[in-house]
């Protein structure tokens, strides 16, 4: 699994400890473009500066390889998505992951990529742990 950018920085906030679990107990990995989204938002506390630099040294950040760029600009060419957008899903094709997000309408046209939203329930997983 790969996470959408969203989803590292709802695991952040206190009310999502589900998702905190959810990411413990698959392990996911990420895109270099959440790495740069979420540690490059201008407005980041110190705290929360910590907090997802720990989470990042701790997780598999997957490089935008040459075939990530390719599935990336073949994804821009069918429709509108924005560059991040696109280069997320693209890593999660190449590297053949489910896509974590919350947005999956901002990618459900891509077939060749698995969606997963964990804010709706995955075989009671949800259900079972949400607060």
């Amino acid at each position: 699994m790969i996470l959408d950018s969203n989803i590292i920085i709802y695991a952040a906030a206190p009310d999502h400890a589900f998702l905190r679990e959810f990411i413990r107990t698959h392990a996911p990995v990420v895109s270099l473009v959440s790495y740069i989204e979420v540690l490059g938002y201008d407005k980041l506390s110190a705290d929360q500066k910590v907090y997802f630099e720990e989470f990042f040294d701790s997780t598999r950040v997957l490089p935008i390889s040459d075939g990530v760029a390719k599935q990336a600009i073949a994804l821009r060419q069918q429709q509108k998505i924005s560059l991040g957008d696109a280069v997320i899903a693209a890593t999660a094709i190449v590297y053949s992951h489910t896509l974590v997000t919350r947005n999956t309408a901002d990618f459900k046209w891509i077939s060749e990529l698995t969606l997963l939203n964990p804010f709706e329930p995955i075989e009671g997983y949800a259900e079972k742990t949400r607060v």
